[in-house]
């Protein structure tokens, strides 16, 4: 008996374990990287610039994305899109346009910023706005672009009225009538809609309504914002837990995990915002925690490169969630990283990259100067 009451006590001082030490172990943080970030410069605003003045007027290679009605729709596309032909496709060319705006509102010394100017005015002339118009009038082109390239349209429109110069009031003027055309659109397209769509694609609703929810909060157009927060609150008020470990898809270029947090951000006041998306994406909060750039194999190949705008498109979410709460900062941090992983490529990339992603790096960046 003896001899067992001894074997125990020796089994509990080999196996058993200290209490205080584990506990010390399990409190004890991982390190966590802190990454440099990234600076939006004149020089980096040039060479950024640089992207859109090489597309901006070149026609071909062209996606119109057209349904046809009759041979008479068979039409060169400078003829169909004179404003918004250039770029590869339309929602390219609209943000192409969009990128010029706001680095020139941003660095008026930028280089050839008279020229840059004067192509502007020649591409978003009245003409051409009158011809855009028209296009998106006829028959089968009730649903072109719908939504991403209404909400680059309206971004535009948001980037031009926020710019005080001369030629921005010129540019609003003339591009007015297509602006209005497309807030009608959007008005009476949201309530017709009963799902949303939540893909990391153009048309990801989240993403299509952040960027009109902008631009009708920056001109108090409260009928669109009134539209915008009644159809996204029955969409996305009452989610939970979303799969983000699930992205990104192999063709991805927005999260629609992070999209959704970003446009809740935008309509939910701070104090409900925080009980939202700790029901949404609890693991956020976590200081330590890490969401891994996605991995380009390809910049030759136009669907894959689409991989650097999720990273920069995850990074203008991150920033917008964590604005102004401060238990979020360490967000910023991954914001950066993906910035940085993608940043460098984007400049003497091949056409299937660099027709468009000089604008999503010049969006991200400009989250991250605003912080």
């Amino acid at each position: 008996m003896k001899n067992f009451i001894f074997i125990v006590i020796l089994q509990f001082s080999i196996f058993g374990c200290n209490p205080k030490k584990e506990k010390q172990e399990i409190a004890a943080p991982s390190k966590v990287e802190i990454v440099e970030k990234p600076i939006l410069n004149l020089e980096q605003a040039n060479k950024l610039a640089a992207l859109p003045l090489r597309c901006i007027n070149i026609e071909y290679p062209n996606r119109l994305s057209q349904t046809l009605g009759g041979n008479e729709d068979l039409k060169p596309p400078t003829t169909l899109h004179p404003a918004f032909y250039g770029c590869f496709d339309w929602h390219s060319s609209v943000h192409g346009h969009w990128s010029l705006v706001s680095l020139l509102k941003s660095f008026p010394n930028l280089e050839n910023a008279e020229e840059i100017k004067q192509r502007l005015l020649s591409n978003i002339s009245k003409e051409n706005i009158d011809a855009e118009v028209a296009y998106f009038n006829g028959k089968h082109n009730k649903s072109y672009e719908r939504t991403y390239g209404w909400a680059w349209l309206l971004k535009l429109a948001e980037e031009l009225h926020t710019w005080d110069d001369l030629v921005a009031r010129e540019l609003e003027m003339n591009m007015q009538p297509l602006t209005d055309l497309l807030v009608e659109k959007y008005i009476a397209f949201l309530p017709k809609l009963n799902y949303p769509q939540r893909v990391g694609t153009h048309t990801n609703t989240a993403f299509g309504v952040s960027f009109a929810y902008d631009y009708a909060e920056t001109v108090n157009n409260e009928d669109l914002k009134n539209a915008i927060r009644e159809r996204a609150l029955y969409f996305y008020q009452n989610d939970k837990n979303c799969p983000i470990t699930w992205e990104p898809s192999g063709s991805d270029f927005l999260s629609p995990c992070l999209e959704e947090g970003s446009l809740m951000k935008r309509l939910l006041s701070k104090e409900d915002f925080r009980e939202w998306i700790n029901t949404f994406l609890p693991q956020l909060k976590d200081p330590n925690y890490n969401l891994e750039v996605g991995i380009v194999s390809d910049r030759t190949d136009g669907q894959l490169v689409h991989l650097d705008g999720v990273n920069f498109s995850r990074a203008w979410d991150l920033y917008k969630i964590a604005e102004d709460l401060p238990e979020y900062n360490h967000l910023k941090n991954l914001a950066n990283k993906h910035i940085n992983y993608s940043l460098p490529s984007i400049f003497g990339d091949s056409y299937e990259g660099g027709h468009w992603l000089g604008s999503f790096a010049i969006y991200a960046l400009n989250a991250s100067q605003n912080d």
